[in-house]
């Protein structure tokens, strides 16, 4: 590939001579960022198919990164802001929790669906499309004057997660052929994904001290702009791979997800066996049967049934889903412990979480560069196994625990097991894919991370008030770290149930070759 950057040379058409074939679904107006990829190739800016010069695959990495940033930090963000919200916009006790769970629902609803369209109309045109649609809502939710105002704006911004996210991995495979180029490439990825939640700690503690809660909703919409006005200049195009729209498919898999993350959300504070919990769930289960029937039935499938039929493949999807039910519990009930039980602040709290994240993204890096020389399941099955050990590490906390001596051992474990394991997770998923079908690969991916999380944390939240009642007599302080503790627990034994999928499952060939084709990012 060559090293030169090129552009392609602007148009000489104007508005009224962009025929309607041109851009069959926008209206036909000169190029923006939206409707780059329904122009003909003559009026695109962005850099051409075979001619990308370095700058370019490095600024177009960045700008991927940084999307997968937003999208996942914000579901923890606004978390240490939220009594400030409270406070401001006089949200009850009951609603407080809508502030992140109208987040959740919706990005998470809306993954698959999200990936299909990528897809189908185009994976960076979609891209920056979800963007913006995010960035807006982030903008609108920092003005909110009232709850529902301020609600409405996240389930918006989830909306606009949705759409972003899956584009974004599938955009990696677009931008970076399959080798080490793309390899390094998901590095950075996944660095991101699995720092962003402990990034958004620090970020909202710093926003929330020193600015206002506002802050952790305004910070997106610059950011946002930004990679919204670069991204078509420095990301390949994504030609739409055509194909029709599932919409019965659509219709039950986001109803389906929607409910299943609905319950799941509710049974911790309403309770298992609360009415609506049960139904959600019942209903959620029923609708993604109806949607697994209707997968194998049509012809154009948001979910073709082919992408689960390799094993590797789903491998990863369960091996990330069992990681990822494992880990919210940290950021969850950690940020607890160190708040309520040793007094920290908001800030001191984010900066307990650093070196979680700087473990994660070294660690990422590093596997990156060694799987040209080690068997991707090496990293695979020992990273679930070193965040067992890190999990069963912090059941030791106790009332007089302090942060050196019982929770900075076991983050930086946990943090190295979940560097190990992200890099080929996201490789595995998304290698061999068909380019037709790579969005919606990359949002099973991402509907794996958003489930297990979402349902490891309703099933340990429930685990952690069962022991705190069952040691009440202990006193309220010593009952509560009890109950986290035995939560940590419970997660260890998800993540080793992942080591062991991955152990028996997963067969990965061998290391990925040293000769890269993509030139410009060669070591």
């Amino acid at each position: 590939m060559s090293t030169d950057s090129a552009t392609a040379e602007p148009s000489d058409r104007t508005d009224r001579d962009v025929g309607r074939a041109d851009c069959p679904v926008l209206p036909c107006v000169s190029y923006t960022a939206i409707n780059a990829d329904r122009l003909g190739p003559e009026a695109l800016a962005g850099p051409s198919d075979t001619d990308v010069g370095q700058w370019q695959l490095t600024a177009a990495l960045v700008v991927i990164s940084t999307a997968q940033l937003m999208v996942v930090l914000d579901a923890t963000i606004v978390t240490v802001a939220l009594p400030s919200i409270q406070s401001a916009l006089h949200f009850s006790t009951a609603n407080l929790q809508w502030i992140v769970t109208a987040y959740t629902l919706t990005f998470g609803g809306l993954l698959l669906l999200g990936g299909r369209l990528g897809d189908v109309f185009g994976r960076r045109r979609m891209f920056v499309f979800g963007l913006v649609v995010f960035s807006l809502a982030s903008l609108l939710g920092g003005l909110a004057t009232t709850s529902a105002w301020l609600i409405a704006a996240r389930a918006v911004q989830g909306v606009g997660g949705a759409i972003a996210a899956p584009a974004a991995l599938a955009l990696i495979g677009d931008t970076f052929p399959e080798g080490p180029a793309r390899t390094r490439a998901t590095g950075i990825y996944a660095a991101m994904s699995g720092a962003g939640s402990a990034v958004g700690l620090l970020l909202g503690g710093i926003l929330t001290d020193f600015a206002s809660w506002r802050w952790v909703l305004f910070v997106n919409a610059p950011i946002g702009a930004l990679v919204v006005v670069v991204a078509p200049r420095v990301l390949k195009k994504s030609a739409p791979q055509g194909g029709k729209l599932d919409i019965p498919g659509a219709l039950f898999a986001t109803a389906g997800m929607t409910a299943v993350v609905y319950g799941l959300v509710r049974a911790p504070s309403k309770g298992w066996a609360n009415p609506i919990t049960i139904t959600s769930l019942a209903g959620g289960a029923v609708l993604l049967v109806a949607f697994a029937v209707t997968e194998v039935r049509s012809n154009h499938p948001m979910l073709p049934p082919r992408l689960l039929a390799d094993r590797n493949r789903t491998a990863s999807y369960i091996v990330m889903l069992s990681l990822t039910a494992s880990i919210l519990a940290v950021s969850f009930f950690l940020t607890l412990f160190l708040q309520t039980t040793l007094g920290y602040s908001p800030l001191r709290t984010g900066l307990a979480f650093l070196p979680f994240s700087v473990v994660i993204a070294a660690t990422s890096q590093a596997v990156a560069k060694l799987l040209t020389r080690i068997h991707p399941r090496v990293f695979v099955s020992i990273g679930p196994l070193l965040a067992a050990i890190g999990l069963l590490w912090l059941s030791r906390l106790h009332a007089q625990s302090t942060y050196a001596g019982a929770v900075l051992g076991p983050l930086v474990v946990l943090a190295l097991g979940l560097g190990f394991a992200f890099v080929p997770l996201v490789l595995g998923a998304t290698s061999g894919v068909q380019p037709a079908d790579m969005g919606v690969a990359s949002a099973v991916l991402n509907t794996a991370q958003q489930v297990g999380g979402t349902l490891g944390l309703a099933v340990l939240v429930t685990v952690a008030t069962a022991a705190t009642r069952s040691a009440a007599r202990s006193g309220p302080v010593a009952s509560t770290v009890h109950g986290y503790s035995v939560a940590f627990v419970v997660a260890s034994g998800i993540a080793l149930a992942g080591f062991l999928v991955a152990l028996a499952a997963i067969r990965t060939p061998d290391p990925i070759a040293s000769t890269d084709s993509a030139g410009p990012l060669s070591s």
